[in-house]
């Protein structure tokens, strides 16, 4: 009964929304997960007879196979994309997820580098080895752009524009965005095409990426995930870190230094600029610091 709902769902999140396979894999899955649910109850109702109280039940069947509250959030994220899909295409007149309150979340954040931190790891590294420079070249940029971990892995020389200081990002859904990229991390790059790359037997099908191991291929996310922890190691740090850390560090760094959170959503390469706001965690004391310089009631001396 479902499934003609389901393709349809899936074609619109391929052309209308752009989503990348495990991205829609994992919005059909959430609605796969409500079928379930309702096959279960004996009666599988088709999407316009579902009501409020059935997602309420859905919720709860949900949390009883043991959940939790971030897992049950995203599985309604995509129960709520599948209904909007439903409400464009009129398969359903009201919308029964509309009054559905997501499970509360703690969000967690991640650790932060500071900048002499990031300078101690990237210090770690043994350029006297091949791949020490490849690796410079790699994390400078992740620091400079704040590049997702796969961001980086599929970078192209085609998408280098050093000469005018931007790189072009291939990100989440196949969007692209255009990157300012510093000094550094271009002179990195440079050094690492000129004296390492030309070097390395090229695979087929990697002739325009630019980052490889020493076979002539791409790289692996986990072969970053496995470089960051040993330099964190050697530089004495016991953050937990991962390639997500630097750009999390890189945003945090920006809005700390007054950046604009919409040029810092746009260099992120975030659809909604609320994914962006949790970037801003700016420690008490920068924002005691703000207050004290900006704010009247804290420039006046105490009462007596």
């Amino acid at each position: 009964m479902w499934d003609p709902y389901k393709k349809g769902y899936k074609a619109w999140l391929q052309l209308e929304k752009s989503l990348s396979d495990n991205s829609i894999e994992a919005y059909l899955r959430d609605v796969d997960k409500l079928t379930q649910y309702l096959q279960t109850t004996g009666s599988l109702k088709a999407p316009d007879a579902v009501e409020l109280n059935d997602l309420f039940q859905f919720l709860h069947w949900i949390a009883q196979l043991g959940l939790n509250a971030a897992s049950q959030a995203r599985i309604l994220s995509g129960i709520r994309s599948f209904y909007k899909y439903c409400a464009i295409e009129q398969i359903v007149k009201n919308d029964p997820t509309t009054l559905l309150e997501s499970p509360k979340l703690k969000r967690a954040l991640p650790d932060v580098l500071s900048f002499d931190e990031i300078e101690t790891i990237i210090g770690h590294i043994d350029l006297s080895k091949p791949e020490g420079g490849r690796n410079k070249a790699i994390l400078e940029t992740m620091y400079s752009c704040g590049l997702r971990v796969s961001e980086v892995v599929n970078l192209r020389i085609s998408c280098l524009y050093l000469d005018v200081g931007y790189i072009r990002v291939i990100g989440k859904g196949d969007k692209e965005r255009l990157v300012p990229i510093g000094t550094d991390a271009a002179k990195y790059i440079r050094i690492y095409q000129q004296e390492i790359r030309v070097h390395v037997p090229l695979k087929p099908g990697n002739e325009d990426i630019l980052f490889l191991n020493r076979r002539g291929a791409k790289l692996t996310r986990v072969m970053i995930f496995l470089l960051l922890k040993d330099l964190a190691r050697l530089s004495g740090i016991t953050k937990n870190i991962s390639p997500h850390t630097f750009r999390h560090s890189f945003a945090t760094h920006l809005v700390e230094g007054g950046a604009d959170l919409r040029a810092v959503q746009e260099m992120l390469g975030h659809e909604s600029i609320t994914t962006t706001e949790i970037y801003t965690h700016l420690d008490r004391e920068f924002l005691r610091e703000t207050l004290h310089r900006y704010h009247p009631a804290f420039k006046k001396p105490a009462r007596e």
